[in-house]
């Protein structure tokens, strides 16, 4: 029996916006090796078909929605969900837990879901107080319609069930260890400090801005990221990236020139604050880049101790960075140690692995309680049937 999987939540494959669709790119073809017939629901304009490294195996299918900031993610969830409730996949496997309110029509359906409920959305400092609303709401649908539950961090997966009562599965996401690349021209290999963030206040952007403008009257600074709406660190980033020793580079999409930059920088920060296990940590540590991160009990689990952990303001974050740059041992024993927690915790097939175990339980489940629902439809004809013969 063929086995089939619907991906609900992302904006496609292949697709290079953000964590999701870094696991979906891994994930995908992972299940399509292993025999799953796997369809991804995707976003007009936001996937590229000509990419490369696109596993033509894997299905997908483009549905409508509104763009913009605060109704994209519930309307393609919705359109995609009404599309997967027509064709039926033996699962879902469901991203975010803004689509946990219609986790209902799925179950209605039949099809059992496996939900990454990701971080902890309604703390996002990006988000008004109606939203933070609908994310707690959200969450709460999910406790209670989704299936199985995956975190991907441990400290995830303990909020949840503190403040929800669900048991989830731990499975964060993973890196790879890639092979030695040549700097990016303009750059000096174990000279830079880089960042890699989408502009949001609670990846610490506005804190590292002026952290960088200090550090960059006497070292390069790279920055990676954008808001996508532009606004004031967008703003900041212009202006900063006028002096000399700053290079801006927005979004980047080239997994090759990401992974270079990683590798030779001379220190990355990671600002992330409240989003579980973070994909772009995990990869900078498999690049073996020495970390300085925010203090959060998010980025102590992922690096394992809290020797480079900072808070979050910018004298302590410039300090933290101009340390790294400026001790050669540390910087070298932080690039060791990254890479080897990275290759032993975080390695992209057994995430993967651990993904398809899971849908796989959902499928079982759902069939041990179709089975168990007939059994009792017989015993209870049965009793029907007995009783009247005994009138």
């Amino acid at each position: 029996m063929s086995k089939s999987v619907s991906v609900i939540g992302t904006r496609g494959y292949p697709s290079y916006y953000g964590g999701f669709e870094t696991a979906v790119r891994k994930l995908a073809p992972f299940l399509a090796d292993a025999g799953w017939d796997v369809n991804v629901y995707c976003r007009a304009g936001q996937t590229k078909n000509d990419d490369g490294g696109r596993d033509p195996r894997v299905r997908t299918t483009t549905t409508v929605g509104l763009e913009s900031k605060s109704l994209s993610t519930l309307s393609f969830g919705l359109s995609s969900v009404l599309n997967a409730m027509w064709h039926k996949p033996q699962v879902a496997l469901v991203m975010n837990v803004a689509n946990g309110f219609f986790l209902p029509l799925l179950k209605l359906r039949g099809v059992p879901t496996v939900v990454n409920v990701d971080g902890i959305e309604w703390e996002r400092a990006k988000w008004n107080r109606f939203a933070k609303f609908v994310f707690r709401l959200g969450a709460r649908f999910t406790a209670r319609y989704g299936t199985i539950l995956i975190s991907d961090s441990l400290e995830i997966q303990r909020r949840w069930k503190k403040d929800f009562g669900r048991d989830s599965v731990f499975i964060p996401y993973g890196g790879s260890t890639p092979s030695p690349s040549e700097v990016i021209p303009g750059l000096e290999h174990d000279s830079y400090v880089l960042m890699v963030a989408r502009f949001v206040p609670e990846n610490t952007v506005s804190e590292f801005l002026q952290a960088a403008e200090r550090l960059a009257e006497d070292h390069p600074v790279v920055i990676v990221g954008s808001s996508g709406y532009g606004g004031v660190l967008e703003d900041a980033a212009q202006r900063l990236s006028e002096h000399p020793n700053v290079e801006w580079l927005g979004h980047v999409s080239d997994d090759r020139k990401l992974l270079s930059l990683w590798q030779h920088a001379g220190v990355y920060f990671h600002g992330h604050s409240v989003g579980g296990t973070n994909p772009a940590l995990v990869q900078a540590m498999a690049c073996g880049a020495p970390v300085v991160a925010r203090h959060t009990p998010y980025n102590a689990e992922v690096l394992g101790a809290n020797d480079h952990l900072v808070a979050p303001e910018p004298l302590a974050i410039e300090r933290a960075l101009r340390r790294m740059l400026l001790e050669h041992d540390l910087r070298a024993k932080a690039r060791i140690n990254n890479q080897e927690r990275a290759a032993s915790y975080y390695d992209w097939e057994d995430v993967c692995g651990r993904y398809e175990l899971t849908l796989q339980r959902a499928v079982q489940e759902r069939a041990t309680k179709g089975a168990e629902k007939s059994r009792g439809k017989d015993h209870e004809n049965y009793a029907q049937t007995t009783s009247g013969s005994g009138k």
